[in-house]
């Protein structure tokens, strides 16, 4: 369910990639409920969506998705730590587990016929990244959302006034024509706050 707790088990796997990769955890608890629910917000609930789940770790923002996607729909997930995309494959049956690296988003779908997507879900640690990185994973995220779908990331309220959140910012907005930044949760560890981008601004 959307509101359930992370399991004994999803909490270890999350755990044990932060003490392992640290350098591509960049957090120490996985989303709350009501920040995966808000950023799973986008996920169309009728029709046959395809959704696309960036740096899912233990799965903490899959379920939420899960529930709102439709019979008809497909999730894949693109995860680089190969444990932890072991671990959605024998936790999370129903998802498209993808080995892989968000740089490298379009050529991923690609091979799986996923070339339409609906809506891109991240959790990926934006503040670990280079602003070269930043910048390629938006353009992959750009191409594949196309102007119908819907993308949304999330950052820490206490980073709000760092200069690497204001460059990612600024990023935001020139990559997409419309960048919402949505209410605080304060039910997370630590405070939250998500990002929902539409419409990508072509050259």
């Amino acid at each position: 369910m959307a509101g359930s707790t992370p399991t004994t088990g999803a909490r270890r796997a999350f755990l044990a990639a932060a003490v392992r990769r640290p350098g591509q955890i960049g957090a120490v608890f996985p989303s709350s409920p009501r920040l995966a629910g808000l950023l799973a917000s986008v996920v169309p609930s009728h029709g046959a969506p395809v959704v696309v789940e960036l740096g899912p770790g233990s799965g903490s923002v899959s379920a939420p998705i899960a529930d709102r996607l439709p019979a008809g729909g497909r999730h894949l997930a693109v995860e680089l730590d190969p444990a932890l995309a072991a671990y959605l494959r024998r936790s999370r049956p129903g998802m498209e587990v993808v080995d892989g690296d968000a740089r490298e988003l379009t050529s991923l779908l690609a091979a799986r016929e996923a070339g339409r997507v609906d809506a891109v879900v991240s959790g990926l640690p934006w503040s670990l990244f280079g602003q070269a990185d930043q910048r390629a994973i938006l353009a992959q995220v750009s191409a594949v959302i196309g102007g119908e779908g819907a993308f949304t990331t999330f950052a820490y309220t206490h980073t709000l006034a760092m200069s690497s959140a204001r460059r990612f910012r600024r990023l935001l907005h020139e990559a997409f024509d419309e960048v919402v930044i949505t209410r605080t949760v304060w039910r997370n560890v630590p405070p939250a706050y998500a990002y929902v981008c539409r419409r990508p601004v072509t050259a």
